[in-house]
């Protein structure tokens, strides 16, 4: 398989230099997409929570009205709670005010119920468009892309292994998936990876740490 599909290519990355691709120190970040999630969140929690591991997750708007209290779990649990639209779409389907609505909308919902201001922001499926740092800049935030993409949500573990036996690094900054899609091996996803980091030296980091 082609790295680009775990790992962008350092090209694409550099001329998108305004997003975050990797973690800005040597040390691994862990980040959840499409949350929270009643099957996949409190099993993810408890495991983080197990090896002291503080993630970011990107969660989608309409998954946070709908599971307020798990949510509020992630929040109390130290993760970092962050933007990934309201409704999962793709932006290159918007219009530049409908971009600024949409994650406008995420960003309100969040602060008028949980009293929490979200940071960061990954565009669904990695599609972005030019006009999308004008727009997180005006909002304070910032678009957090990734530098190992595990595919967790294809449910097969051996595809996972493949992406973390291949292409980790000391500053990856890795995507798995909150979501029914990726419940049947997630929990053997997290526990590989960290197997996998220790076994090669690396250290996992914090939010605050890694993106900063």
């Amino acid at each position: 398989m082609n790295s680009y599909k775990y790992n962008p290519p350092k090209v694409f990355k550099k001329f998108f230099n305004g997003f975050i691709w990797e973690s800005a120190i040597p040390e691994i970040l862990f980040t959840f997409d499409d949350g929270p999630d009643p099957l996949t969140t409190p099993r993810i929690l408890k495991e983080l929570n197990n090896y002291d591991i503080k993630a970011v997750f990107f969660c989608v708007g309409e998954n946070i009205k709908e599971y307020e209290s798990l949510t509020r779990e992630i929040i109390s649990e130290g993760h970092s709670v962050a933007n990934h639209t309201m409704n999962h779409i793709k932006l290159n389907r918007l219009s530049t005010k409908e971009i600024r609505e949409n994650i406008l909308s995420v960003n309100k919902s969040l602060e008028n119920t949980f009293n929490y201001k979200p940071l960061y922001f990954r565009p669904p499926y990695g599609r972005f468009t030019f006009n999308l740092s004008k727009i997180l800049d005006d909002f304070g935030m910032r678009n957090v892309m990734w530098s190992l993409l595990t595919y967790d949500y294809k449910n097969d573990i051996n595809i996972v292994k493949f992406a973390l036996n291949n292409y980790l690094r000391d500053n990856s900054i890795i995507v798995f998936h909150d979501s029914k899609k990726s419940a049947d091996i997630i929990l053997d996803s997290i526990r590989f990876a960290v197997n996998k980091i220790n076994e090669k030296g690396f250290s996992i980091g914090t939010p605050a740490e890694c993106l900063k």
